[in-house]
């Protein structure tokens, strides 16, 4: 399948399924990459968009097609543990024990950097995070190609993060060669990214929890800008940090509270959207769908079962996006992977928040 979006585009890109285990796309992926090109491929979070991280005119390449600010590091990606060696320039003492236990796995770490490792890639900071997906196409286009990818998602820049390939068309159909098909993804959110420059600190909450790190390494911080904005003049040491991220073209708000008062004061804002002339939608969980009968909602998961919401959340804002105006969410409490969700849920609504528990 070929597409072309725009008359000026660069490129027409074609779509590879790896579906049925078929090697025909990471082999053309890998050449793709080889040669300085981009490469879209499926991951167990989301899609990413990867590029030879130790090119740095290919990785340049990567900002220019999502339209990335140059300041946002990137994450590289590697197909065996001890790739880490030529991209730190030193093992940090917990890393061991965190790569053996969690890796292939949605966890990114983060040390000082090897001088392999191109200034595109950290945006010019003295450290690099890596991980080692556990999707086995994402692994065998890297082995393939030879050298670690730097990758993103493979999203236009501040857009939801895209969990199907169909997502990547959407964003960038045009602008790249290649998309390998590997069906929607597991976890639908970006990999946990902690850093081990001095305390363990995570820097962007996913599928492996803070519970799940301090049971292997002991204590573990969480950065104040994972539910709250960065600060002026702070710089982002992590993806994921912007102060707006994930967000689609229609305004987002979160509600927070118990799920009744969610629910109520959600409809409030709704009718109040509507009689305004706005086309309003509300992402529901389980525990609340019955609140909205009659008004338009997505289910997106069980409040009890965090991972469910992840899944679906960037799915379904999209969704939602081309249908409203307006587009309001139930927060949940920020605990294990519910500290994931509220995290790319603030950041898609830029911290537009309500707290219906004071009404």
């Amino acid at each position: 399948m070929r597409h072309k979006q725009e008359e000026n585009s660069a490129y027409e890109t074609q779509i590879v399924s790896a579906v049925r285990q078929d090697e025909a796309g990471t082999i053309q992926g890998a050449k793709l990459i080889q040669a300085g090109e981009l490469v879209a491929f499926p991951t167990e979070t989301v899609y990413g968009l990867g590029a030879n991280g130790l090119n740095g005119e290919a990785v340049a390449k990567i900002f220019a097609a999502k339209g990335r600010p140059a300041d946002n590091p990137l994450i590289e990606h590697i197909s065996k543990k001890s790739d880490v060696r030529e991209l730190w320039s030193r093992m940090p003492k917990q890393a061991q024990i965190l790569m053996d236990t969690f890796w292939p796995g949605p966890l990114t770490l983060v040390a000082p950097k090897s001088d392999k490792v191109p200034d595109e890639v950290t945006a010019g900071l003295d450290t690099v995070a890596v991980r080692m997906p556990q999707n086995k196409t994402a692994r065998a286009l890297i082995a393939k190609a030879g050298v670690p990818i730097a990758a993103p998602s493979a999203n236009r820049s501040g857009r939801p993060s895209p969990t199907t390939a169909q997502h990547v068309l959407d964003d960038l159909g045009g602008r790249i060669p290649l998309i390998i098909d590997g069906g929607p993804c597991k976890y639908g959110v970006e990999s946990t990214v902690l850093s081990l420059v001095g305390e363990p600190t995570i820097l962007r909450p996913g599928a492996i929890t803070r519970e799940m790190l301090a049971a292997v390494i002991g204590e573990v911080r969480v950065s104040e800008s994972i539910l709250n904005p960065m600060k002026a003049g702070e710089v982002a040491a992590s993806p994921g940090m912007k102060y707006q991220h994930y967000a689609p073209n229609a305004e987002v708000i979160v509600i927070l509270g118990s799920p009744e008062q969610a629910a109520k004061r959600i409809n409030a804002l709704y009718r109040e959207a509507e009689a305004e002339g706005k086309t309003a939608e509300i992402a529901a969980t389980e525990q609340t769908r019955q609140h909205y009968k009659g008004r338009r909602h997505v289910v997106l998961g069980d409040r009890k079962e965090p991972e469910t919401l992840c899944a679906n959340l960037f799915a379904a804002l999209r969704e939602m996006d081309t249908r409203a105006d307006l587009i309001l969410a139930e927060g949940i409490p920020a605990e294990d992977e519910g500290l994931a969700y509220m995290n790319r849920l603030l950041r898609a609504a830029g911290f537009r928040v309500i707290d219906a528990s004071k009404d």
